[in-house]
């Protein structure tokens, strides 16, 4: 059959590759289909036109010139805030995402966090910077411990699958999933979660940003945590209101942080979360690992088969909700 599809290019940042090879290999699978690659936003007007799907970013002006797009397959699992825009909701257009190829890496960059707080880690790497010998760190038995896992699809539900593994009782909170995943003993609906918190060692949050994620974890909800609780957010920055965080850590309210991803990227070198003896930092690198080009394009080629044989797409997005 075949169809037009226009490639954004991406640059070889935050994960997305360069896509000068994917033509071909889109070509060997779907015979007859047109592949056309934007370098720029300006190539991509002039193209959009005929195109029936589209990789990348469709912004409101692109959108509006794309008189046959039916589908865009979104290069990331939670892309920046404004991808999802009014026009792109309102549209019949169909978008897809990458959730599900990053499972791996994410979870095990959390289990990382868990460790390292059960055990002191964070507190001993600071101490061996200072030549200062000072045991006494008191331990997360993990096997007596409780994680609240906010959002358990792909990477919640590998991470509960983990944390089960090192004998956690695990609590998973998630609008969408009905049946609990492995290794989650309870499933509740969000609107449990204040309840939940206080029986928490660990609340890890998943979760992507979305109307409903959007400045979730504020002052009220640490201060519903367990003293001795550890936060550990790797979803979206924008979930967590970091100047509420600051002030949960500062009054002891909960006893750490562990955070990949924050409302202000790079985090400002002068934010008071550097300089927090409780607090550990990476920089939104949790998705880093080997296999990730090879996993989105094969998704990519999945999906695109699947449009060229009118089939249902994998990964749909809920516009409304931006996941």
């Amino acid at each position: 059959m075949g169809f037009n599809l226009l490639i954004m290019q991406r640059r070889s940042t935050g994960g997305l590759s360069a896509v000068e090879s994917w033509p071909d290999k889109l070509r060997a699978a779907i015979p007859g289909i047109t592949v056309n690659v934007a370098a720029s936003e300006g190539e991509a007007m002039e193209m959009i036109g005929d195109a029936d799907a589209a990789f990348g970013d469709i912004r409101p002006e692109l959108l509006a010139r794309a008189g046959k797009l039916r589908w865009i397959a979104c290069p990331q699992a939670g892309p920046p805030a404004g991808y999802y825009h009014e026009e792109l909701i309102d549209s019949s257009v169909v978008v897809t995402n990458t959730r599900e190829i990053y499972n791996d890496h994410i979870s095990n960059h959390i289990m990382s966090f868990v460790l390292a707080f059960a055990r002191g880690l964070h507190v001993y790497v600071q101490q061996q910077m200072r030549a200062n010998w000072e045991p006494g760190y008191e331990i997360v038995n993990l096997p007596d411990a409780t994680a609240i896992i906010v959002g358990v699809g792909g990477i919640g539900a590998e991470t509960a699958r983990l944390c089960a593994e090192f004998g956690m009782t695990v609590l998973g909170v998630d609008p969408r999933v009905s049946d609990p995943p492995q290794g989650v003993a309870e499933l509740h609906d969000p609107d449990a979660l204040g309840e939940l918190l206080p029986r928490a060692d660990f609340v890890i949050v998943t979760a992507p940003e979305t109307p409903a994620t959007q400045g979730m974890f504020n002052a009220d909800m640490f201060r519903r945590m367990s003293s001795g609780a550890h936060f550990i957010n790797i979803g979206r920055g924008a979930t967590v209101i970091l100047d509420d965080l600051v002030g949960a850590l500062g009054a002891g309210e909960i006893r750490g942080a562990a955070l990949d991803v924050f409302q202000v990227e790079p985090l400002p070198s002068d934010h008071p979360l550097w300089s927090m003896s409780n607090v550990i930092i990476t920089p939104h690198c949790a998705g880093a690992g080997p296999y990730l080009d090879d996993r989105r394009l094969e998704l990519f080629i999945d999906n695109c088969v699947r449009f060229d044989r009118g089939k249902p797409l994998l990964n749909v997005v809920d516009k409304t909700n931006w996941f």
